[in-house]
């Protein structure tokens, strides 16, 4: 095999990969860059209210960056460690720059989980159904791979 042959099989790209967190078969991947960012939006369980989580590309992890959302409750940071600010448009920011492997989140059935990706949105329902465990995380995928739409590295 030749040197260009073995580039189609060198890990290159970046992707984030959603999988099925028990069986690990992949279901959705897109190339991500480094820094790049998207939203996990979904409705709150207690308080029934929209939330979006912005998550960010790092490496070979993800970074939870912060979570918008416009009123508070039960299971919502309540700001008495100073990380909460208001926005211009009146909705609260919690930052929290936290970087982790993988978020794994299951399906809601109210939930209505929502990928909002380079001017996408994905309902995860669409990928699963309601109460499947769902595995996001950064992986690096072949050059074959990524054009045969495969994101094996996810398994």
């Amino acid at each position: 095999m030749t040197g260009v042959g073995l580039v189609g099989y060198w890990p290159l790209f970046s992707v984030l990969c959603i999988s099925h967190h028990q069986n690990g078969r992949s279901l959705y991947c897109a190339r991500m860059q480094p820094g790049e960012e998207f939203v996990l939006a979904y409705i709150h369980s207690v308080n029934r209210r929209p939330v979006y989580d912005t998550l960010r590309a790092a490496g070979d992890h993800l970074v939870i960056v912060a979570s918008r959302f416009d009123s508070f409750g039960a299971g919502m940071p309540d700001g008495s460690d100073g990380r909460l600010s208001v926005a211009p448009d009146g909705w609260l920011v919690y930052r929290v720059e936290r970087p982790t492997p993988e978020i794994v989140v299951r399906v809601g059935r109210v939930a209505e989980h929502t990928l909002h990706i380079k001017g996408e949105a994905l309902a995860l329902t669409q990928l699963a159904p309601p109460g499947s465990p769902l595995r996001l995380q950064v992986a690096r995928v072949t050059i074959l791979d990524f054009i045969k739409g495969r994101c094996v590295a996810c398994r």
